[in-house]
């Protein structure tokens, strides 16, 4: 599990370094509505279908949640493979997935109170939201003002292990910082990377991570095969056939949906619901 977090927070943090700033704010509206408005919609088709099946609303709603979220690994790793990181369907998916990470935060607070929610839970929600904020400032401050500089004095030892080495504790340290804050792992290594993209040394330094990272990646997608249990899909499989639906068929519609108003072509709204149901 250890190694496969390493794997989440070197592929993300080279994705970040590919990136810049305004190339997010270009799709920010999109993002947010994606996001959001979607993760809303999902749950509002499970409770709709969990009341035909006869789902009591608790799961409907958990169930919703729990679908309406795309996997930022799989996704990343998608359009590297097929080298579509760049395209505009990229980085709308890529937008959609990372307010989707920060929506989490809430999620992770109001889904335990659920049948017993109450104004504490609110008060809870502000407080994470808060201090994801007071995090992420200070996160902007250092990547503008202080890590250039540091970056800079490195390269001019010209050792290449102590660079490897010093971007390695940035994108881990960032990674660590943002999780003990209650964000994910992916959103801190991606807000790191952002932060170095806009230096001198963005190319180098991803040059120097894909061995390391293709390696720990991998190693993330074993995790993955050893979670699943065959005996626990088989005994569920009508839950499993209602949850793909509501991944492949009713994402794919809302995503799409969503993409298609907010003024992009029906071929970017196409191939974003298609990227998004998984």
């Amino acid at each position: 599990e250890l190694f496969a977090d390493i794997g989440v927070i070197l592929l993300m943090f080279s994705i970040g370094l590919e990136f810049s700033v305004k190339e997010l704010a270009r799709v920010r509206w999109v993002a947010l509505a994606g996001g959001l408005l979607g993760i809303l919609l999902s749950i509002g088709l499970a409770v709709a279908m969990g009341g035909l099946i006869g789902w009591p609303i608790t799961q409907s709603i958990v169930i919703g949640a729990v679908t309406s979220i795309a996997s930022t690994m799989v996704l990343v790793r998608l359009l590297v493979d097929r080298g579509e990181l760049r395209s505009v369907h990229g980085r709308i998916m890529i937008g959609i997935v990372l307010v989707e990470d920060v929506a989490v935060v809430a999620m992770t607070v109001l889904m335990p109170a659920l049948g017993e929610f109450d104004s504490g839970r609110l008060l809870l929600i502000g407080q994470a939201l808060a201090k994801a904020v007071l995090i992420l400032v200070p996160l902007g401050y250092l990547g503008a003002k202080v890590i250039p500089h540091i970056l800079t004095h490195v390269a001019r030892t010209q050792n290449q292990e102590l660079f490897l080495l010093v971007t390695l504790a940035i994108s881990l340290g960032t990674a660590a910082v943002t999780q003990a804050v209650g964000l994910s792992l992916a959103l801190g290594a991606f807000l790191a990377g952002l932060i170095i993209s806009a230096s001198d040394y963005a190319h180098e330094t991803l040059a120097r991570l894909l061995s390391l990272r293709d390696a720990f990646v991998a190693l993330f997608f074993v995790t993955i095969g050893i979670l699943i249990d065959p005996r626990i899909i088989v005994e569920n499989l009508a839950l499993l056939a209602a949850m793909i639906g509501l991944i492949v068929a009713g994402k794919f519609l809302i995503r799409a949906g969503i993409v298609r108003l907010s003024g992009y072509s029906w071929v970017t709204a196409i191939l974003v619901g298609i990227g998004l149901t998984q």
